[in-house]
């Protein structure tokens, strides 16, 4: 059984990833329906919050059915990292993560993020002062390193454990590598099989299948799975891993009527949370895989991705729901 801190996840979880304009209450509890361990919030600029800043306020939403949920901050200045565990605790989360992975340029050129692997002392201090000013558990997600040729994951992995970090997720690429080639595992394993490690380490890049899940658990060793890209528009990936670990088989896919209401229930819930605009907007970027696979489906799908009225969308469902009934998923 993993353990973050006091928080018992269970055997190998399957954790769902921050990501931004993606990770948010709405979607976050689709994926806890379907079985996600673990929920983070989309990252949080530590600037953002000590601004007051209405965007990054708004993301420190979280709700009971979410639990275990962490908050996912970033940032480079202590003073302003430690300010924002203060107002990130009011919100009662679980868990406080630390992104020191995100490759985006804005964020990497401020030396947050990724952009932190430059200066791994820097890395490690502002952890270790972060774990000293909450009683929450503090959690780290980070890359392999910022290139191939300063990737020295083990002895930072390492050392933020030591300093106190209560888990780690790392994503098995470089900085350098942004989202492409494919994710390398390996050095991830190399952490986890370490001696001196004892917290846990989840894997984190291109679970896009249960076979895949299982090789991380089975063959490389780690202790859970965090999963990104392979959610959006899909929250039944978290059952079908867990369908799959336990019989060996696939599960069925979603249905036509599963979809529909998913899809229907995330918009909505996205509305009622951010306002008609912006939840029509951000909502747009999961239908593609809500209905992915079926043909001749293009003129629905410029309908539900083109529209601003949620009106119009609402009403694409209907004319998917009497157009496709039945279809079968393959």
């Amino acid at each position: 059984m993993a353990k973050i801190g006091n928080i018992d996840v269970g055997e190998f979880p399957l954790l769902l990833a921050p990501m931004e304009d993606v990770s948010d209450p709405p979607f976050r509890a689709l994926c806890k329906e379907q079985g996600a361990d673990v929920v983070y919030t989309e990252f949080i600029s530590s600037e953002g919050l000590i601004r007051d800043a209405a965007k990054s306020v708004m993301k420190l939403d979280i709700y009971e059915k979410e639990r275990p949920v962490g908050i996912q901050i970033f940032g480079a200045n202590l003073e302003s990292m430690l300010q924002s565990v203060e107002i990130v605790e009011k919100s009662n989360p679980d868990i406080i993560d630390i992104n020191f992975g995100c490759p985006v340029k804005k964020v990497v050129s401020k030396g947050a993020g990724a952009g932190i692997l430059k200066d791994i002392p820097l890395m490690v201090s502002l952890t270790e002062a972060m774990v000293k000013h909450t009683n929450l558990p503090v959690t780290v997600k980070t890359r392999l390193g910022w290139d191939t040729d300063s990737i020295k994951i083990v002895e930072v992995a390492e050392r933020l454990q030591d300093v106190g970090a209560a888990a780690i997720s790392i994503h098995g690429r470089t900085r350098v590598q942004m989202y492409k080639g494919e994710a390398n595992w390996a050095p991830i394993s190399e952490v986890k099989n370490n001696p001196r490690m004892h917290i846990p380490v989840f894997g984190n890049g291109d679970v896009d299948t249960p076979e895949k899940a299982m090789e991380m658990r089975d063959k490389f060793g780690l202790d859970g799975a965090m999963i990104g890209r392979a959610s959006i528009g899909y929250p039944w990936f978290f059952r079908e891993v867990k369908h799959y670990f336990k019989t060996g088989e696939h599960l069925d896919p979603p249905t036509m009527e599963e979809r529909l209401d998913a899809a229907r229930r995330h918009l909505q819930m996205a509305i009622d949370w951010k306002g008609e605009k912006l939840g029509v907007f951000e909502t747009r970027r999961h239908y593609t895989n809500y209905f992915k696979g079926i043909p001749h489906f293009k003129e629905y799908r410029q309908k539900m991705v083109t529209s601003d009225d949620a009106a119009d969308v609402f009403a694409a469902f209907d004319e998917v729901e009497k157009e496709f009934a039945g279809y079968q998923f393959v």
